[in-house]
Order: structure tokens, then sequence, then C-alpha cells
């Protein structure tokens, strides 16, 4: 797989929830970040004016854009799950997806859910040592997503960056 783009250590995961708070967490993120444009309950022709509106942002902050879902977007940098020219992100809850994730070449894995989120309220979490095993057997970037923010990732060991939606908003 060809890369044009380097891997973020800091990532932005996009939801439905936020409504118009993304382009607030779209300004906090640094030169270099990351998003996740998931946006899959979005009817398909807003999902795809979303995504452009959110590629020229990317675009003129020097952000790397990934999109998840399986309808194609044009100007995708890489895609979140699934193959792609650019970057490719995947989602890795237990040892089977780090598997997929090692064999789909990804350049990054997202390692969820660390602890507790209000994206999925009630799941049960890796914890930290969990989450620090899980990461070990992964060959690529590890980001650490679930309850994320900058304090709790210092506390890891294993990890070379975080993911969040609402440590973005605060």
């Amino acid at each position: 797989m060809r890369r044009r783009h380097p891997v973020p250590t800091l990532w932005l995961m996009t939801d439905e929830r936020m409504g118009d708070d993304l382009w607030r967490a779209v300004r906090r993120l640094p030169r270099g970040a990351g998003i996740v444009f998931r946006h899959h309950a979005t009817p398909q022709a807003e999902r795809r004016r979303l995504f452009a509106r959110l590629l020229r942002v990317a675009r003129a902050r020097g952000l790397v854009l990934v999109r998840a879902g399986d309808a194609r977007m044009a100007g995708e940098m890489g895609v979140h799950r699934g193959l792609s020219a650019g970057l490719v992100t995947w989602p890795v809850h237990d040892r089977r997806e780090a598997q997929s994730a090692r064999r789909a070449g990804a350049g990054a894995a997202f390692v969820s859910p660390v602890f507790a989120t209000r994206s999925h309220p009630g799941a049960s979490s890796l914890g930290a040592r969990g989450a620090a095993r899980l990461a070990r057997t992964l060959p690529m970037a590890r980001i650490a997503l679930g309850g994320m923010d900058a304090r709790r990732l210092r506390a890891l060991h294993g990890f070379d960056g975080w993911a969040a939606i609402d440590a973005w908003l605060r």
C-alpha cells in the first residue's frame, strides 16, 4: 500500500450526535491530526456534501481525512476498515480484529474501547492492561480510543496516539 499521508497520532472520530459542534472540534485539531468520518446514519447525498465540506477544511488545515463506510467519497485520503491506495485505519476490539488489521496492511489500528465512553454506553472496556496487551500484538501505529484524552494517554503503555469525540468538544 502506498501512503500519501503520514499516520497521525491525534484523531477525531465523527458521528451524527456532534451536530454543528463538529466544526468546533475540527478547529481544535492541530496540523497533522486525523479525522475518521463516520456519520453512518446520515442520508447518502447529505453525507457526501458534509464529507466534501470537511475535506476542504482538512486540506486547508493540513489534516488527514479518512472515510468509514462502504460508499467511496471523492477526494478521500484513506479508509477506515477497508482497502485504499491511501491510509488504511482499522478498528481493533479483540485479537481477531487485530489479525484482520495486520492482514489488511493497516497503517493505524484504533484499539477500543480502552475506557468507558459515551459513544457506547454500558459496553465493557478493555481497561489499561487489556488495551496494552492487545496493542502489543499490532505492528502498525496503535491509537487508543474510548474515553481518551491526552492525560489518559500518558498513563497508558504501548500506544502511539489517541482518538476521541468528546475530548475535542471540551
